[in-house]
């Protein structure tokens, strides 16, 4: 298979300096304001942005240092496959999270409710869309009665 060369578009300052104790979701870094520094020469893709109140942001997790096809995620006591999980550790190391778009002045996207570290690379923003992005009927396999614990739990250094 032919390789993929990717570069970042910007990178996502937040206050988050190391993996332990961040939140793992967005949903435990609920009210965190930060921001999105794009890079000046994409700063024209983000017309007409500011009127979503979401975005989808992909990103590089920078501070992986390897992977592994078990893990054993945050909200589990067992090892489960790295592909059924967030887990940062994976053959390509891309996350993803939605995170509450505030205001853009200029190449800067003020955010908020976000779960990154500290000067990840961004690899792409998308609009979140509810009509597009949510489905009905969905199975949570391993993380039935388990994703409302997101909140409140926080990021240890298994992955480093």
């Amino acid at each position: 298979m032919k390789e993929i060369n990717l570069r970042p578009i910007g990178i996502i300052r937040t206050p988050f300096l190391k993996t332990k104790g961040m939140p793992i979701q967005p949903s435990g870094g609920r009210g965190t304001l930060r921001t999105i520094e794009l890079e000046p020469q994409f700063q024209e893709g983000l017309s007409d942005l500011i009127g979503f109140s979401h975005i989808i942001l992909l990103y590089h997790f920078h501070q992986a240092s390897h992977h592994s096809l078990k893990v054993q995620p945050f909200l589990d006591s067992q090892p489960r496959g790295v592909f059924s999980t967030r887990a940062p550790n994976r053959p390509n190391p891309i996350g993803l999270s939605v995170v509450r778009l505030e205001k853009i002045e200029g190449n800067i996207l003020t955010i908020s409710d976000i779960d990154i570290m500290d000067g990840t690379p961004l690899l792409d923003i998308k609009p979140y869309i509810p009509d597009f992005d949510w489905q009905e009927q969905v199975r949570l396999g391993w993380m039935e009665g388990k994703s409302n614990q997101a909140d409140s739990r926080r990021s240890d250094n298994r992955f480093r």
